[in-house]
């Protein structure tokens, strides 16, 4: 049996997010082994020139599969989107149409990355915050520059939360910067040591 395509979750674009929706939709593409069909489009045939039997079936193939392409497409953008698209000849037609409306262009997007960085820099741990609620925070705004073509090793993440906790994790930065190789430290490891000295701090505070 085939798979029921309509099993399939399709991710909804609203008009907004898009660099979210764009990675969202290029991985179950990819997943589909459709990709290539936004990427690269579809190769017509030269005009005048005759195509063998199998070259015929590979050429209907592929147009089929471009109409699925669509088919998701569709499925992910609402009525007043879909009308913003004026040529819909092909998934890489319609595809870049939606990044050129919504994918932003380098200026906008320069100057959206410059305000992430500054965000970024001015992150300060809140003595009201618990660890998992920090990590959130930074982790989100690492994301977005991830998002917008910024390269965000976790080092440059762990390394921003070792220096922006609170005074009462002050020895626990120290005793992890001396006992482990921070470089190579992941932000989920960070995060673990720091939510159990965390508990130890609460318990004390207890007794």
């Amino acid at each position: 049996m085939s798979e029921d395509k309509s099993l399939t979750k399709i991710p909804h674009f609203d008009g907004q997010h898009y660099d979210h929706w764009s990675e969202l939709m290029e991985n179950l593409l990819r997943a589909k082994g459709l990709w290539s069909l936004v990427e690269i489009g579809i190769q017509e045939p030269i005009i005048g020139s005759a195509l063998s039997t199998t070259q015929q079936a590979q050429h209907d193939d592929t147009k089929m599969k471009d109409h699925q392409v669509k088919h998701y497409l569709y499925q992910a953008i609402d009525r007043v989107t879909f009308e913003q698209i004026l040529d819909r000849r092909t998934s890489k037609i319609v595809w870049d149409s939606l990044k050129s409306k919504f994918g932003g262009n380098a200026k906008v997007k320069k100057s959206l990355l410059n305000t992430l960085r500054r965000d970024f820099e001015i992150l300060q741990m809140k003595q009201s915050e618990s660890i998992t609620e920090y990590f959130a925070k930074v982790t989100s705004v690492a994301n977005q520059m991830r998002s917008n073509e910024e390269t965000m090793q976790d080092t440059k993440v762990v390394e921003k939360v070792l220096r922006t906790l609170t005074e009462m994790f002050t020895y626990v930065v120290v005793s992890i910067e001396e006992s482990k190789d921070v470089s190579t430290m992941t932000i989920d490891e960070l995060q673990s040591s720091l939510v159990v000295h965390e508990a130890k701090f609460k318990r004390l505070d207890k007794t």
